[in-house]
């Protein structure tokens, strides 16, 4: 089974070019209203979709409603230190450095995208 994940975003070019330049996505699709990111292998990783557009049937949340509150999507790195100094030369909001978390052996940081959805970028091991 595969996971597609798609969230509601105010501007899809700006947060396509975040997703884009911390985690070395691609657009493979691009637009105002919705884009689809892919890896380096052209998996799909990350749909952004318009909150006000039509297409694909999306409900729209309310004006001002917070974004992704419970949720936190999860992108495995090959180098954490690396992906947090991006994070960091970004301005991005990290929530802590890198920490190994033993329970389930990764090193892992949260950063917030520019619409507040929480990102935890991991690498497997102690980095």
């Amino acid at each position: 089974m595969a996971f597609d994940p798609m969230i509601v975003v105010d501007d899809v070019e700006a947060t396509s070019r975040f997703y884009q330049q911390l985690l070395g996505l691609k657009s493979a699709h691009g637009g105002k209203e919705y884009e689809m990111l892919t890896d380096a292998a052209g998996v799909l990783a990350l749909q952004l979709h318009l909150a006000d557009a039509e297409e694909h049937g999306t409900a729209h949340p309310p004006p001002g409603a917070p974004r992704g509150v419970g949720v936190v999507f999860y992108f495995k790195v090959a180098d954490v230190r690396a992906a947090y100094a991006t994070a960091q030369g970004m301005g991005a909001t990290c929530e802590g450095a890198p920490e190994f978390f033993a329970p389930a052996r990764h090193t892992v940081f949260v950063v917030r995208d520019p619409h507040g959805y929480a990102i935890a970028i991991f690498q497997s091991g102690e980095a």
